[in-house]
């Protein structure tokens, strides 16, 4: 393997795989390290959902939705083996704290900032005659069911499909390999790194951070370290419930208010998600018998037929932890944008990817890229600009008509 690359991708999650993708497009010389394997963590203990995110239009999220609901598109067009779209079903009731206009302003907002008011943008309610159709859906107190269409997906299979592509690219991977430290010398970036149970050292001009639960570490081990705003690791649990319920997916609200979700997959049911602070060690986070009791209370809320159902009839579980800035809100309704950070604006050498969406990892590696130029596009001693040849030209042109 050559020892010489323009960038160092620290992660194989979303992010790390989709800016390794857009950079290796852009025809410079990438190198992927990751500790465990590709969607280890994160990227493959979501959602599963490739959507604007219509509860972050309560806090005010704006740009946010408008950026996923773009990427969305984008996502269906180009990628239809592993995205699709699935019908979303909103069920409002005498107890709900969302009265039927409230959920109806919502859907129109987001149908707005989606830039489209036809196919599968709309929505409507569902007339009464239809209700006895939606998989035994609790009816007493029932006021309203909305319809409307967002995208499901296999997280890790995205994932590995974006690492194939920037491996087509260009890129490699060194995987398992654990960053040992990374240092600014007076031409790059020095990196150690252990792969194979050996030291290794290779040189780059930057280092992208994006390890998920682990960047505050990855970012200590950089000198000079980008400076990071408090941060706080928040896990997501779901449940995996032995029954199908259709190709539909359930928008409820919890006993909390919160939204949860309770879709198909992979001929089961999957239900969640929960959010709450973690402490531990990355690699130990797992679903507690409370959030555990807390979806399944909630699946049973509105589906009478699961209501026999014990803890000891889930038949998988798993959490994943999400990087959100440390506020004294609720984690519920805390910003979700993706926060980069940079040892140097000017022209950075580390650069830091904390949070982030599974539905906007392109729109996140494209300022990834756009933030490293002046890095990439100098030399490593009097700035200079190093010249291009055809195919870094070539590929940008691509990159542009992504």
């Amino acid at each position: 393997m050559s020892t010489d690359f323009d960038v160092l991708v620290v992660g194989a999650g979303i992010q790390g795989a989709g800016a390794a993708e857009a950079l290796a497009a852009a025809g410079y010389r990438v190198v992927i390290l990751e500790q465990t394997g590709i969607a280890a963590a994160t990227s493959s203990r979501s959602s599963k959902l490739i959507h604007g995110g219509l509860r972050y239009l309560e806090s005010g999220q704006f740009p946010l939705v408008r950026e996923c609901l773009r990427e969305r598109r984008w996502l269906l067009v180009n990628k239809p083996q592993l995205v699709r779209m699935v019908p979303f079903y909103i069920p409002v009731y005498r107890h709900s704290r969302r009265s039927p206009w409230m959920v109806r302003l919502g859907l129109s907002l987001y149908a707005l900032l989606s830039g489209l008011f036809s196919g599968q943008s709309r929505f409507r309610a569902l007339p009464k005659s239809q209700w006895n159709d939606l998989s035994g859906l609790n009816r007493e107190d029932l006021l309203a069911v909305y319809r409307y269409f967002d995208a499901q997906t296999d997280d890790a299979a995205l994932t590995r499909d974006v690492v194939e592509s920037a491996i087509a690219n260009g890129a490699q991977l060194i995987c398992p390999g654990s960053l040992v430290g990374a240092e600014l010398t007076h031409n790059g970036m020095r990196i150690d790194y252990v792969a194979d149970g050996q030291l290794h050292t290779l040189h780059t001009r930057a280092l992208v951070n994006c390890s998920g639960p682990w960047v505050r570490d990855t970012n200590a081990l950089c000198s000079p370290a980008a400076p990071l705003p408090p941060l706080e690791l928040v896990a997501g649990s779901h449940i995996k419930l032995p029954l199908s319920l259709g190709e539909r997916i359930f928008y409820v609200e919890a006993e909390d208010g919160r939204a949860v979700f309770v879709m198909p997959w992979q001929g089961k049911t999957l239900v969640g998600t929960t959010e709450r602070s973690y402490r531990g060690d990355p690699r130990d986070v797992a679903p507690t018998i409370e959030e555990e009791s807390y979806l399944l209370r909630t699946v049973q809320r509105y589906f009478p037929q699961t209501r026999s159902m014990q803890l000891d009839n889930i038949c998988d579980s798993f959490a994943g932890l999400r990087v959100l800035p440390q506020t004294p809100q609720m984690p519920f309704s805390r910003p979700r944008e993706t926060l980069i950070s940079c040892d140097n604006n000017r022209k950075p050498r580390v650069l830091v990817v904390a949070g982030g969406k599974l539905t906007s990892y392109r729109a996140t590696a494209r300022r990834i890229v756009k933030k490293l130029r002046p890095t990439l596009e100098a030399g490593p001693g009097n700035g200079d600009k190093l010249p291009r040849n055809n195919k870094r030209t070539a590929v940008s042109e691509k990159e542009r008509n992504l």
